[in-house]
């Protein structure tokens, strides 16, 4: 199991820059994350993959590199540890 401990809400937003500075299609390439399918993390009127920016946010924080299927993403995963780390998660909009 992942101790998500060390990972804070300064490598999330470090994270979320990341993504902003590369873009979509780089920062998966470079991370190796796919878009999100069910949850948005909503941040200063953007939205971003939760699952893609968490595990680089864990990579920040530990220098360790987690693969996709190492984790999950939804409320019990990546939505969760977010929200612990005061972000806020919605379902994913149609369209």
């Amino acid at each position: 199991m992942i101790s998500w401990d060390r990972v804070t809400r300064a490598h999330v937003l470090r994270a979320m820059e990341e993504y902003d500075r590369l873009g979509a299609a780089r920062f998966f390439a470079e991370h190796g994350f796919a878009p999100t399918t069910s949850y948005e993390l909503a941040w200063q009127d953007r939205l971003y993959p939760p699952k893609a920016i968490l595990g680089t946010a864990y990579e920040f924080a530990t220098g360790g590199r987690l693969a996709s299927s190492e984790f999950e993403g939804g409320k019990t995963g990546a939505v969760k540890v977010l929200g612990k780390l005061g972000f806020t998660i919605q379902a994913k909009q149609a369209g």
